[in-house]
């Protein structure tokens, strides 16, 4: 049975920055396309990044695009998320979430997702 848990979320200033983790186990990570998702309290999910399996198509929201980096190692089943200039509305629980296959096109179906870390960011 597959599983994801994040982790490296925390609490931080406005313009900090956190890496955060998900660690894959119990399937073939390097056969996904990989996701993170964010969700804040009241707000719907909101898809904010996703790695395809080589690395080779990497996407972001427009939202966080030249302040997160995605990024994988398939050697340790890691999926990474570098968060830099965090803003307030960065707070969130972040969700790592990997695809059915390895086309990233499906930002709603998926095959595991993970329990989330929290981020919080103050102003």
């Amino acid at each position: 049975q597959g599983q994801l848990v994040e982790s490296g979320g925390g609490s931080v200033q406005a313009g900090g920055s956190l890496r955060l983790s998900c660690v894959a186990s119990g399937f073939t990570f390097s056969s996904r396309c990989m996701h993170w998702f964010r969700q804040a309290p009241g707000k719907e999910r909101e898809w904010i990044a996703s790695v395809s399996p080589a690395s080779g198509s990497i996407n972001y929201d427009n939202s966080v695009k030249g302040r997160f980096t995605i990024s994988r190692d398939n050697a340790k089943t890691t999926l990474y998320l570098q968060m830099n200039t965090l803003k307030p509305e960065d707070t969130a629980m972040y969700h790592c979430a990997a695809a059915l296959g390895v086309f990233c096109a499906n930002k709603f179906d998926f095959a595991y997702w993970g329990q989330g870390t929290q981020v919080t960011v103050s102003s």
